[in-house]
């Protein structure tokens, strides 16, 4: 039985499924690679510890002590780490969890982001009159 080949969406015209397989396995590649050096560099930079529980680990375990990128970008690899820290996999995992949860949160309108070009600026201003009432006992 003849299989035909998959079709693009948008212009009907057969995919070259094994160009496909080429530049995924090529990314993936890069990928593996990009993390092996910056994982191998935090591990010589910083203390096998969980930045979060504070579990130790040694060569046993090591493989479950994962790299953190501080600012959720993969392809920022300082050579000082700055932004990285190392997490256990728990730690890692729950880190991302509230990461998806805070981009949700602001994609719905239900919360801001850490930076002023996510969140609105604030015009409250609780304590504007403070510096008066002081003025006024002396």
């Amino acid at each position: 039985m003849d299989k035909t080949p998959p079709r693009h969406g948008r212009t009907g015209r057969p995919i070259d499924t094994d160009k496909l397989d080429r530049v995924v396995a090529e990314a993936r590649r890069g990928m593996d690679a990009r993390a092996a050096g910056y994982r191998e560099q935090a591990l010589k930079l910083f203390p096998w510890v969980c930045g979060r529980c504070a579990r130790e680990f040694d060569r046993t375990n090591l493989r479950e002590l994962t790299v953190h990128h501080k600012d959720m970008d993969h392809d920022n690899n300082p050579p000082d780490g700055s932004n990285w820290e190392l997490l256990c996999l728990y730690c890692h995992d729950n880190e991302h969890q509230k990461y998806e949860e805070r981009m949700a949160a602001i994609a719905a309108g239900r919360g801001s982001g850490s930076d002023s070009t996510t969140s609105p600026s604030t015009t409250h201003r609780p304590f504007a009159e403070l510096e008066s009432l002081f003025r006024k006992k002396d």
